[in-house]
């Protein structure tokens, strides 16, 4: 059953100031980022998963859990639109800003029809196109659309900067590797033992390894394994460690920027039963791009791309670009999220 966290629920019919919408992991690290961008202003409602990552994220918030959607999950889609109605029913919210997934399908048309100004900001890790929530939203009135990638912006999409618009980095000297942290994120659907098996083949035995696993199978590899990690804990043992592999998943790999790191990203496979898509592929590419990680594939990663990663120091942008959503702007955003006070970043789907 969906819950709310420690704050109360204002009265039906209140003015309930903003909704944030996204699915737990990469969806709502992106948009716990991007906050202090929106000049969003007033009070906010968070909608996500109950994971140990929304709980250590969104810490002293306002929260709303829903049903876990998982990739094409029509039934959590109906689950979360019936929360979704009882919500907007009760509590009129002027804005509604969603980095999706699924839930978002729940959420954002109804906001739209309740008269909301309604915004959805695709992922960063869809470099070339839309993803299929994005497509769906794009054929429903209103609703204003956002890429985080120019070079397929039009008349429908527009582009108002990247949450990678916050990062920088620079070349140092290589580090020794004593402390390592691998992170595969939340998600509860697909696993990945391919990049396991590899990392065990080339991790020296005396590297002190935190292993976060999600719902790969692990069984018979001589690692300790941790199916997830909350998010403060996975925040301070990355900026303890050496290096961050990690699947390509945007959460992921931003939690280890939050640390300092440029990390290891090594892109999950659809065609191997890794993935719904190959998505994971454009988002390493993007960031190798942008000198914000170093890739591989699991059959080819080695040793030396860890030593790489090393040599390579990240570190916030001092002044990062507005994320303008139309019909807002000017108003200082003022909460204890924005500026990521109320948590530390976690593990991704």
């Amino acid at each position: 059953m969906p819950s709310a966290n420690t704050r109360s629920t204002p009265a039906a019919g209140r003015r309930a100031g903003s909704l944030l919408v996204a699915s737990a992991g990469g969806h709502l690290t992106q948009l716990h980022q991007l906050l202090p961008r929106l000049d969003l202003g007033g009070a906010a409602t968070w909608v996500t998963f109950d994971t140990p990552q929304a709980r250590s994220l969104l810490a002293g918030e306002e929260v709303v859990f829903a049903r876990y959607t998982a990739p094409r999950d029509v039934r959590g889609v109906l689950a979360n639109t019936a929360l979704a109605a009882r919500l907007l029913r009760g509590r009129r919210f002027h804005t509604v800003i969603s980095t999706g997934s699924g839930v978002a399908l729940s959420f954002l048309p109804l906001a739209r029809a309740a008269g909301a100004r309604v915004h959805y900001i695709e992922s960063a890790t869809r470099v070339l196109g839309p993803s299929a929530t994005g497509r769906l939203l794009a054929r429903v009135p209103g609703i204003h659309l956002y890429t985080q990638h120019a070079g397929w912006a039009d008349r429908r999409w527009r582009h108002a900067g990247s949450v990678l618009d916050g990062w920088t980095s620079e070349r140092t000297r290589p580090q020794p590797i004593r402390r390592a942290v691998v992170t595969l994120g939340t998600m509860r659907t697909y696993g990945f033992r391919r990049l396991l098996e590899r990392l065990v083949e080339i991790l020296p035995p005396d590297v002190e390894t935190l292993w976060q696993t999600g719902c790969t199978d692990t069984a018979g590899l001589p690692i300790t394994a941790r199916p997830a990690v909350p998010a403060h804990e996975l925040d301070r043992a990355m900026r303890a460690a050496d290096v961050v592999v990690t699947h390509a998943g945007t959460g992921s790999a931003l939690a280890a920027l939050r640390a300092g790191h440029c990390p290891v990203l090594v892109p999950r496979t659809h065609a191997l039963g890794e993935h719904v898509d190959d998505h994971q592929h454009q988002t390493a590419r993007e960031f190798d791009r942008r000198g914000l990680a170093i890739t591989a594939i699991p059959d080819r990663l080695g040793y030396h791309h860890l030593s790489t990663a090393t040599a390579r120091r990240v570190r916030r942008v001092v002044d990062p670009p507005r994320f303008p959503l139309t019909g807002l702007g000017g108003v200082s955003h003022g909460r204890r999220g924005a500026s990521g006070a109320a948590g530390s970043s976690g593990p991704a789907g």
